[in-house]
């Protein structure tokens, strides 16, 4: 079960409103949303989060970059929604490197063979005196598509609010009932809820 809610910080205070993410496909589309809520380019947040797994919360200052912080990452990553969060960039990946390694796997089956090629190149059957296994622990490196547990993004991104980093780390069920008390909006939150 997900809930999405956006916050625009007004000259009045906050304004709340719960937030259908239907047509949201991308990050743009999510940066365009909060960007088209703004008052006079103030700052807007949009919080998803999907029951007892994880939290995102995106902030649009303006015309400036968003910025992001996710709960858990390897939790949203399993989510269509938390999937527009985590950005390559965000990750620490390459852009792009996911579409790459998709053409590839295309491009060869996973028996090691060509498209085009049913058989493959012939290859002698190895003998038990040759076969050798690789413990785990040997492996090679870090997966560069693995995606980390626990939080990712910018652990700053309320300190402005009085939501310190560390706050922002202990928060779990409930988050952004506590987000809204720090920003003093509780009351508009709770009527779109």
């Amino acid at each position: 079960m997900y809930f999405a809610a956006l916050l625009a910080r007004t000259e009045d205070g906050w304004e709340a409103s719960d937030t259908e993410l239907d047509d949201v496909e991308t990050l743009s589309d999510l940066t365009d949303l909060a960007q088209e809520a703004s008052v006079d380019e103030d700052t807007v947040l949009v919080y998803i989060e999907q029951e007892d797994a994880w939290f995102g919360i995106l902030r649009v200052d303006g015309e400036e970059d968003p910025r992001i912080y996710v709960s858990d990452a390897s939790a949203a990553a399993r989510s269509s929604y938390g999937e527009i969060l985590l950005t390559d960039e965000l990750l620490g990946r390459e852009p792009g490197a996911e579409d790459e390694i998709a053409a590839l796997e295309e491009l060869v089956d996973l028996d090691g063979t060509e498209d085009g090629d049913p058989d493959g190149p012939a290859r002698p059957a190895p003998s038990a005196a040759t076969t050798t296994t690789t413990p785990p622990e040997a492996d090679t490196g870090p997966d560069s598509d693995s995606v980390p547990a626990g939080p990712i993004g910018e652990l700053g991104i309320l300190a402005d609010f009085g939501v310190s980093e560390k706050d922002l780390l202990t928060l779990r069920t409930d988050a952004l009932t506590e987000i809204a008390d720090a920003l003093g909006a509780a009351e508009v939150l709770e009527a779109v809820r």
